[in-house]
Order: structure tokens, then sequence, then C-alpha cells
């Protein structure tokens, strides 16, 4: 598997994941301050001409969600999904996709002001993706109870940058617990490694 990635993106969701995954795999930086991402070669791999893209052989994949789901089902060893037929696997893929379907709208439409009729806007409101976050987390530890998923490593990462870069969400005791259990995991911390040394390699 090759990972193209640049840091200080949605990219680090997979660097994340693929960490969790334990497997072998190569990365390569794509200079998007340059537009190495609007190259012929990238936009075979993904017509958006965005990171993060993931090759595996001969397949192509784009959008962090569809990666994770890949690189979760590729690595059934690693227990990042749900096996097909576990009614698990159901909520799952609800909350997979969440942060592309409700939680990244909602937050653009706190960040803008934007007023819209709940039945007209497919997050339903900020307020309401916030409070369908905070009762799926109350449970806990995970989503899935005590299995870490992928679905964690996407929904994690978007409270993560809602709370503590873009400061949007007023965090719940249950999502500051559930953002604190996953950013002290290994797995992100290494990732986070390897952002910063990629940021320290193009200051050098």
């Amino acid at each position: 598997m090759k990972l193209y990635w640049a840091p200080h993106t949605r990219a680090l969701r997979v660097l994340w994941l693929l960490e969790e995954a334990g497997i072998a795999y190569e990365r390569e930086l794509v200079d998007i301050r340059t537009g190495g991402q609007d190259t012929p070669e990238f936009r075979a791999i993904n017509p958006m001409g965005k990171v993060p893209a993931l090759t595996d052989g001969a397949a192509r994949i784009a959008e962090s969600g569809a990666i994770c789901a890949y690189v979760a089902d590729k690595v059934p060893q690693a227990r990042l999904a749900p096996a097909p037929g576990d009614p698990a696997r159901g909520r799952y893929l609800q909350y997979l996709f969440f942060s592309a379907g409700c939680m990244e709208p909602a937050f653009v439409q706190k960040m803008m002001g934007v007023n819209l009729p709940k039945s007209s806007a497919g997050w339903g409101s900020f307020d309401l993706a916030m409070e369908v976050v905070d009762a799926a987390l109350k449970p806990g530890p995970y989503l899935l109870g005590e299995q870490f998923t992928a679905a964690d490593v996407m929904l994690g990462s978007d409270l993560w940058f809602g709370i503590g870069l873009l400061k949007v969400i007023a965090p719940t005791p249950a999502m500051s617990a559930y953002v604190e259990r996953l950013t002290t995991r290994p797995a992100f911390l290494r990732a986070k490694e390897i952002e910063a040394a990629a940021l320290a390699g193009a200051a050098g």
C-alpha cells in the first residue's frame, strides 16, 4: 500500500489508521503548496486533486472514509471493523461515514453562520449532530463499546479538530474524555510524529 499525503490535512486520519493496522506501507508526500496535487499523475489516482489517496496494487482509492473502510477490511486481523454479517457492522458503517456526511457540513454551517431548515440539511443542524455524537459516546469507551474501529478514527479526528483547532465545538464531558482516550493511543502519537517530521523537513 502507498499513502499519498500531506501534513495538516485529512490525510492524518489515514496515516493514523495505517499505524493502527500495523502493516507495512509506503508514504509519498504530495506538495500541495506547489500544486503537486494537480499533476496528471496524481489526478489519475484522485480526480479531485486532494489528499489523502491510497494505492494498493491496481486499486486506487480516494476519500478518507473510503480509504479507512478499505484498509480496515483489508487487514481483518487488526480488528478495525466488524466482519460482514456482524450486527455491529451497521453502527460501524453509520459512524464511519458520519464525519463527511454530517460532522464536516455541520462545522461549516456553524462557522459560516448559515441558517437552514433542519429538513433541508442532510446533517439536520449543528446542534443535532453534536447531540447525536454525545449520545453515541456516552456508553464508551469507543463507538462500538470495547472495540476500537476505523469509525473512531474518522469521528475522533473530526472531534479533535473541531474542539482543539477550529474551536467550533464546546465539548461535553463525554466528548472530552473520548478525544483524550484517542489522542493518547500509540498509533495516533506515531502519526503525529510522522507529520511533525515532515513539517520539520519542509521547514529545513
